[in-house]
């Protein structure tokens, strides 16, 4: 794919202008792949295993493309907007986000985040011999018959919850490193939304992380009741976390995702 075949792709009304930044990543579950543009590039590239081998020449070949097409496009925006890239000072930026990232991952929010992060893995850890106990559970009520169907309901909502959790996971940090960092840039632009800003956004995709995380501990704890407890301490620990990031960031919830929120868009540009 080339430079007009990207160009071409991003002009094409189909597509939902940036959808792509304010999503959990999650195509598998998500119903707007038909109109993402990072969505159809990826689904090309996967088409071509050869492409996808580190071994194998074509892969860095397809790279290298990548990377002159994403320089190019550079040139042609900063053009666009009267930007000469020599006169860019990359040694102060570079400074500026050292600094910022610093700030950020030293923050109550992301701290919090990463303490999150370590409670999931530990718990899964520490509970591995409780799974297998469960699952023996299930298979031996499934192979006798007993409760009809209830058990292989009962593994499919474990595995489902289990998902949602080891998903958003590591993305609420993420997520909130990004809207912390942001928030700086947010500031340097004179004329701005004072909602719609990365920094809200990004916010937005923690919290609903944070949201879905929580419902997901909330089944566990039904289908593992001997576990409260434990399963009680995270929940608590992220329901002060949510209530954090919305003090922190007190219009994030406002925010208006691309395509996931707005109700009404362009004729051109038609959600369906």
């Amino acid at each position: 794919m080339d430079n007009k075949d990207i160009l071409s792709l991003a002009g094409d009304p189909r597509f939902i202008s940036a959808i792509y930044n304010y999503c959990d990543r999650w195509c598998e579950r998500c119903m707007f792949t038909s109109r993402c543009l990072n969505y159809e590039m990826g689904q090309e590239e996967d088409d071509d295993p050869e492409a996808r081998d580190l071994n194998n020449e074509k892969f860095w070949e397809k790279l290298h493309s990548i990377f002159q097409q994403t320089i190019s496009m550079l040139e042609e925006m900063l053009k666009e907007q009267g930007i000469d890239p020599d006169s860019l000072d990359m040694e102060a930026a570079e400074e500026e986000n050292h600094r910022r990232r610093a700030e950020a991952e030293a923050h109550e929010l992301s701290r919090a985040a990463r303490e999150y992060r370590e409670m999931v893995d530990n718990w899964f850890k520490s509970e591995q011999s409780l799974f297998e106990q469960k699952e023996d559970d299930l298979n031996t009520r499934l192979k006798f018959g007993i409760d009809g169907n209830e058990p292989y309901a009962e593994a499919v909502g474990i595995t489902d919850k289990v998902d949602v959790i080891r998903w958003y996971q590591p993305q609420i940090y993420v997520k909130l490193m990004r809207a912390l960092t942001s928030e700086y840039w947010d500031d340097k632009i004179e004329e701005k939304d004072a909602i719609q800003t990365d920094s809200n956004g990004s916010a937005k995709v923690a919290l609903i992380g944070i949201d879905r995380s929580i419902g997901a501990w909330g089944e566990m704890r039904n289908y593992l009741p001997d576990k409260e407890d434990r399963i009680l301490t995270i929940l608590l620990h992220l329901d002060r976390l949510r209530r954090k990031v919305e003090q922190f960031f007190p219009e994030a919830r406002e925010f208006v995702r691309p395509g996931f929120d707005e109700l009404e868009v362009m004729e051109n540009n038609r959600v369906y």
